[in-house]
């Protein structure tokens, strides 16, 4: 089996689309084919940029089959303008965005909490609430400080319980709200993150000039999805190349 075909066998095991870290997590396991290098991930990722013949980009972190195209669910096309709604393609997208973020947190050894309203919303083929690894919050600080936190879209927390990371997916809403929420936190070794289309950068930096937010300032960072995605790949490609490397 050459290589590209067992990236396309993986993908298409998982329905005909799939992330890298899925592609990542599986190739290895995959009996007939032979790497012969040290990086077969970038090997990977370079198969499924190049071979546009058979693979194509859904959106950040996610891949598809040519071949399977008309097969994939219109949800996960969701950044497509048709077939779903305008407020169905945000929801969908924001919850996928929410998974990669989560996802990263896990690769990296972290604690992963999500809101209990968002536990049933889809990341990809599974429920968000089947990605997080605290089904409840640590109770870290003050109660009223506790419930605040509850409200952010992801939080990773460290082995001792508190939290890491903030991280809040603003795909279409006021990133004021994210960055009063931050505020509360200022008081923790905590980093703040603003994931959202590159287009918003600008909005970002705006906002982020108002004194009020100067005490977070050098803790809170803006990455695109495209960032985001990359990240949530070199956590991936991390974790598995660990797993190898303790067989």
């Amino acid at each position: 089996m050459k290589q590209y075909e067992a990236v396309a066998e993986v993908i298409r095991r998982h329905g005909g689309y799939a992330t890298l870290a899925q592609i990542y997590q599986d190739i290895i396991k995959l009996e007939g084919c032979h790497w012969g290098t040290k990086t077969p991930f970038a090997s990977v990722r370079r198969i499924v940029q190049t071979k546009s013949d058979l693979f194509f980009k859904i959106k950040p972190g996610l891949w598809g089959l040519v071949d399977y195209r008309d097969k994939i669910p219109p949800e996960v096309l969701s950044e497509e303008p048709e077939p779903i709604s305008a407020k169905d393609n945000e929801l969908l997208n924001h919850s996928y965005y929410q998974g990669i973020a989560a996802e990263t947190g896990n690769f990296q050894g972290y604690h992963t909490f999500v809101p209990h309203q968002d536990r049933n919303k889809i990341f990809i083929d599974r429920k968000l609430g089947e990605i997080i690894t605290k089904p409840e919050i640590p109770q870290f600080t003050y109660p009223e400080l506790v419930q605040k936190a509850k409200g952010a879209d992801v939080i990773w927390f460290n082995k001792r319980g508190f939290p890491e990371r903030f991280i809040e997916i603003e795909y279409s809403t006021d990133m004021n709200n994210a960055l009063l929420r931050f505020l509360e936190f200022q008081d923790f070794q905590t980093k703040f993150i603003i994931a959202a289309d590159a287009a918003r950068h600008r909005e970002f930096q705006s906002k982020i000039e108002n004194s009020a937010f100067q005490p977070i300032l050098n803790r809170i960072e803006f990455w695109d999805y495209e960032k985001l995605c990359k990240c949530h790949e070199k956590a991936s490609a991390a974790a598995e190349l660990e797993k190898i490397l303790r067989v």
